[in-house]
């Protein structure tokens, strides 16, 4: 890899909101686990796409009230 051409950025659904509700185990943010959180940059590009398609369905996980901290 030629060392003047900088990483490609990493796609990522943060928002810096990072709160974790305790209910669902997701961050009120970006709807990811700790786990996935962690793990992010070492997915692959497929890893994460298929996590990303998931986001939008889980914020039904997590209390109303509780997104409204965000």
């Amino acid at each position: 890899m030629d060392a003047r051409i900088p990483p490609r950025p990493i796609a990522t659904p943060c928002i810096k909101v990072c709160m974790v509700d305790g209910q669902s185990g997701l961050c009120l943010g970006c709807h990811r686990t700790l786990p996935e959180i962690a793990r992010w940059a070492g997915f692959s590009d497929d890893e994460r796409t298929a996590i990303l398609a998931e986001l939008p369905a889980r914020r039904d996980r997590i209390a109303p009230e509780k997104l409204g901290l965000v």
